[in-house]
């Protein structure tokens, strides 16, 4: 999706440190918090860095072992003359050395058990002590017992596993040969604020943000990255590249499996200079959606990007997001067929050298991964019409075609489906990777569907779970627990009734 407008990092230093916080209920103001912390339950926070010298990212992991908050604010105070840069996942400011984080609305209750993730950018010079002290509320670190842990059992089931999946005719299937269809929402963010400069993600990437999306009978998520910021150059801001997005990335990944969620990388935003016909940026750095894959930087991303999972076949690649060679107006159909596949001088007038979805897929299969890949087609991933003919050779045989659906797109109705994607579909597994509608509503996505349910084994995602307008984003939600838009609405229904059947 096209969003609305809007140096390889140095070995990380990484410091936890573990600490009992005092957690208590605040009904009556001041006075009751300092009641509470006499009455202290045990509670932990995780404090990780990424220290590159200058500067550092925080992460902060809250867990309740107490009794359930309305809403919390946490303070600390660094010994050193670390400064604030920015924070996220929640309300950063800094006095002297004194650092306050205050929730957001749609982090704000913890519930006993649940954990809170916030983090943010500071600058630094000499030493870099991690803080020995917490508060939550105004209750100081530690003090009292805990209290008794309660006597009604969850009523969440326990996570299964997100499956392996290799590909099996036209279907996805697990480790047993059971068909999996991955029926989800994408979560956008990671492909952009990186390179502005503000953030890894846009909102909430913790566990209660995947509870909510859990909410919704998905099993599958699709995470758009940024080849810039994966690979660490140098346009990036250091405290958002190599080593600590990746590790932000990492993260991710292994909190949607742990939720049994099938976690799609998806390259979203690549290198490449392009200026012509069509052209979304006048940059060749990753700040926009590029016409193909460049050959400089995309392969030497799916190679790292590959290792780093190549034992998680639970794990989807999605090699580019929406080619569109065929909108540059400088070759036919047939020819951007050919360059989708083959990069290179195939791709006439392109002014960058572009990588061939042939080169993507090798790199990834270089590295031994067997992880299922998913290929989208030309006209922004709307048009399969050619796929078939154009697949690169997979000899692990786990290549799915993947496809865009909107309902301003060409190819927008039963009739150019029936005729275009049947077929793809008929002889391999086919996944809508991003789905959606710009009208507020859902008839249209609604429609599709329904008939992506009809067909053996087919997928799709809903773009996007992210807070934005619900027509120029669109956006499935307007809050991070999970309250959809009227669109959103569509999905989500659909999706439970799906559970239902």
């Amino acid at each position: 999706m096209r969003l609305p407008a809007t140096a390889v990092l140095a070995p990380a230093v990484r410091a936890l440190c573990l600490v009992a916080l005092a957690l208590g209920v605040v009904p009556g103001g001041a006075g009751a918090l300092r009641a509470a912390a006499d009455d202290a339950v045990r509670c932990e926070v995780g404090y990780a860095t990424d220290d590159w010298g200058t500067g550092f990212t925080a992460r902060i992991t809250v867990t309740n072992r107490g009794p359930a908050l309305a809403t919390w604010t946490l303070t600390f105070s660094h010994t050193g003359d670390q400064r604030l840069q920015q924070g996220w996942n929640g309300r950063w400011s800094q006095s002297g050395r004194d650092v306050t984080v205050t929730a957001e609305s749609w982090n704000a209750a913890l519930p006993t058990g649940a954990q809170v993730t916030t983090g943010a950018t500071f600058s630094h010079s000499g030493r870099n002590d991690a803080p020995t002290a917490f508060s939550v509320n105004g209750a100081p670190c530690g003090g009292g017992a805990p209290t008794t842990p309660p006597t009604t059992p969850p009523t969440t089931p326990p996570a299964t596993a997100a499956p392996e999946l290799k590909v099996s005719g036209n279907t996805l299937v697990d480790a047993n040969g059971r068909t999996v269809r991955l029926r989800g929402v994408n979560r956008s963010g990671g492909e952009f604020a990186c390179v502005q400069g503000w953030g890894f993600w846009d909102g909430p990437m913790d566990a209660a943000s995947v509870a909510a999306i859990k909410g919704w009978n998905v099993n599958a998520v699709r995470v758009p990255l940024n080849a810039d910021c994966w690979l660490g150059l140098p346009n990036v801001s250091a405290a958002y590249r190599g080593a600590a997005y990746q590790e932000q990335v990492r993260a991710y990944v292994d909190l949607l499996l742990r939720n049994g969620l099938t976690p799609i990388l998806d390259l979203h935003w690549s290198n490449g200079l392009y200026t012509g016909h069509g052209s979304h940026c006048s940059t060749a750095d990753a700040v926009c959606q590029k016409p193909m894959p460049d050959a400089r930087y995309a392969p030497e991303f799916w190679k790292q990007v590959a290792t780093a999972y190549r034992d998680r076949t639970e794990v989807v690649f999605d090699l580019f997001n929406e080619p569109f060679p065929d909108f540059l107006q400088t070759m036919d159909r047939d020819q951007a067929w050919k360059c989708w596949r083959d990069g290179g001088d195939a791709c006439t007038g392109l002014t960058y050298r572009a990588a061939g979805m042939r080169d993507l897929l090798d790199a990834v299969r270089g590295t031994g991964a067997a992880n299922v890949v998913l290929a989208a087609g030309i006209a922004y991933s709307n048009d399969l019409g050619r796929w078939l003919e154009h697949r690169p050779d997979d000899p692990t045989g786990n290549l799915a075609a993947a496809w865009h659906s909107y309902n301003f797109n060409t190819c927008s109705n039963a009739e150019c489906w029936e005729r275009t994607l049947a077929p793809v579909a008929a002889r391999v597994p086919l996944v809508a990777g991003e789905i959606g509608e710009n009208t507020c509503g859902h008839s249209y996505v609604d429609a599709l569907m329904a008939w992506l349910d009809r067909l053996p084994g087919a997928s799709y995602l809903g773009w996007t779970w992210n807070t934005w307008n619900c027509s120029s984003g669109p956006a499935l939600i307007s809050s991070y627990d999970g309250t959809p838009t009227p669109y959103g609405a569509g999905l989500r229904d659909h999706l439970r009734a799906l559970a239902r059947s």
